[in-house]
């Protein structure tokens, strides 16, 4: 390329003569100085070559045809660069000619390159193109510049198509015209020659099922014509039904469709059951006679005895416990007596007006003899006096008797307790098990015995030298009443000593004397009560409380004990305290 004053602003080419071959300075902006030579260079270089790449086309044309025909190339010589002529308008067309022949150069080397890997190769293979390419390096032009990127991409051979049109035309060339692929599946012999055959399979999962072409089947129609309307009657039919029942719901009819039979009337019988027996016939006709009446007959089922049934409680209502009473707050009880003294008042009085009752005599006292008597405090204090003392004490006395007859009686006072404590017991049997080290105290065994009695307990108490075993059962408050009495209120540690007034029984043991040997009150110090065992049971074991038992010996104590299958008891007492055995 040169500028508006000839000159070449590109660097010539290596290849060139040495009259072109220094290389020019460039500026301080980067670009190339003007050359110093003759303006006629730049039209010498273009023309030389033009020259060359005519040069290098006629030498590529010449080994195709030497490849295709079998004859050495001749390679012509090359002609001297003409002289330098005056410049003409052709230049442009030079460049034009200089760029196809770069084109068919290249072009020309991938086509000879393709066919002699069709004639000499038997499988087409892909070889990636290198730098060092023979055929681009001839497309060079002479000034060492590469093709522009759209001219490469036309040189260039896309190699996945490239490799597929190989394959495609080698396949072709060796398929024969007239005779058709074969696309049927292996045979059942190789498929059984293979490793990984399965004989399990059968015949017909191992062989592919040819695929048969499907037909066309087109609608007729109005054939979702028809569907749309059987809807839309369906719909018709719902709504329809609907409205039935919603009428038959405002009319008060069943919604069941069949409510001519639910309001038929059935046919009486001619004897119902309730009098087949009182009347001996098949019907009502023989009550004509009296004879056929059974009323005052032996078998008739009317007699003169009413038969009240039982009501039995639910077991599981005994085990409830009695719903407490609410308590209040003392100035509640006040509201609550302020509230029905002034109802009674109020009808007493209602009373009084109506000539029911007569009206009580004024409550005198002595602070207010003045208001009430009046005129006759002031005549006579000292009788008003005496009269108002008279009618406090009658006051007084009324009183009192009114609280005696409210009293109970020791009578009403024991039924009460034993009702109570049967209604305890009710509600369920609580077992306690005690083991006393020493009963020689005659003031507790009466302790023992009287409370058992007082709280309606049933048990027994083995006397043994070693050990004391107490057994009692009852209901839940007259458990804690005899357990407080057994842990907390007496004294074991206490000696009372004999009493005066018991004579001494001589054929008492020694070890349920308080007194030793030598008559001298014994040390119980060591004396305990513990509670061995707590529980509920089922029922009561014995019958009531059978007192005292003396045991001299482990199998005697057993023996009582077995009888009613607590002989557990005497082995737990045992195992409590083992060093003193």
């Amino acid at each position: 390329m040169a500028d508006h004053s000839g000159n070449a602003l590109k660097r010539p080419h290596p290849q060139d003569d040495d009259s072109n071959s220094q290389k020019r300075t460039r500026s301080n902006n980067g670009s190339p100085l003007p050359g110093q030579g003759p303006l006629t260079s730049g039209k010498v270089d273009i023309e030389k070559m033009v020259a060359e790449a005519r040069a290098k086309a006629e030498a590529v044309r010449a080994r195709l045809q030497a490849a295709r025909g079998g004859v050495s190339p001749t390679v012509p010589p090359t002609e001297s660069s003409p002289s330098p002529g005056p410049p003409s308008a052709s230049s442009a067309m030079s460049r034009l000619e200089q760029m196809k022949a770069r084109v068919a150069a290249a072009t020309g080397r991938a086509g000879a390159a393709a066919s002699q890997q069709r004639t000499n190769a038997p499988a087409p293979s892909y070889q990636p193109p290198t730098l060092d390419d023979e055929g681009l390096s001839k497309a060079r032009g002479g000034l060492d510049v590469g093709l522009h990127p759209a001219l490469l991409s036309d040189t260039t051979p896309n190699f996945r198509g490239f490799k597929g049109r190989q394959q495609s035309k080698a396949g072709n060339r060796r398929m024969d015209p007239n005779k058709q692929l074969d696309l049927s599946g292996p045979s059942i012999e190789e498929i059984k020659n293979q490793p990984y055959f399965d004989p399990s399979l059968g015949p017909k999962a191992t062989v592919a099922k040819p695929r048969h072409s499907r037909q066309l089947i087109f609608n007729e129609k109005g054939k979702y014509i028809q569907q749309a309307a059987a809807l839309r009657r369906q719909a018709q039919l719902e709504a329809m039904k609907k409205r039935i029942a919603e009428r038959a719901r405002q009319a008060g009819i069943d919604e069941d469709m069949d409510v001519e039979k639910a309001y038929l009337v059935p046919t009486p019988p001619a004897l119902e059951w309730w009098d087949e027996g009182l009347v001996n016939g098949g019907d009502y006709t023989a009550i004509d006679d009296p004879a056929n009446l059974k009323v005052d007959t032996p078998d008739t089922i009317i007699t003169r005895y009413i038969q009240h049934p039982i009501l039995l409680e639910a077991p599981q209502e005994k085990h409830l416990p009695t719903q407490k009473p609410m308590y209040l707050t003392p100035k509640e009880q006040a509201k609550i007596r302020r509230q029905r003294r002034m109802a009674d008042l109020k009808e007493q009085q209602a009373k009084i007006r109506l000539g029911l009752e007569p009206a009580p005599p004024p409550k005198v006292k002595k602070s207010n003899l003045m208001r009430v008597l009046g005129e006759q405090a002031v005549k006579d204090p000292t009788a008003v006096e005496a009269r108002v003392n008279r009618e406090i004490a009658d006051r007084k006395e009324a009183h009192e008797m009114m609280n005696e007859e409210r009293k109970l009686t020791k009578d009403q006072r024991r039924e009460k307790l034993a009702g109570k404590q049967e209604k305890d017991a009710e509600l369920g049997i609580f077992v306690s098990v005690y083991r006393i080290d020493s009963l020689a105290s005659g003031r507790n065994r009466f302790k023992i015995n009287r409370n058992a009695e007082q709280n309606a307990l049933t048990g027994i108490c083995v006397m043994h030298p070693k050990l004391n075993l107490v057994i009692v059962e009852g209901g839940k408050h007259s458990i804690n009443n005899y357990r407080k009495l057994m842990l907390n209120r007496i004294d074991w540690a206490d000696n009372p000593g004999p009493a005066t007034s018991e004579a001494k029984d001589e054929g008492q043991p020694l070890w349920l004397s308080t007194e030793d040997d030598n008559g001298e009150p014994r040390d119980f110090g060591y004396n305990t009560c513990t509670l061995l065992w707590e529980g509920q049971a089922k029922s009561r074991v014995f019958r009531k409380w059978l007192g005292a038992r003396i045991c001299e010996t482990d199998s005697a104590a057993k023996d009582v004990l077995t009888r009613s299958k607590m002989e557990n008891f005497w082995t737990l007492a045992k195992s409590a305290k083992p060093a003193e055995f």
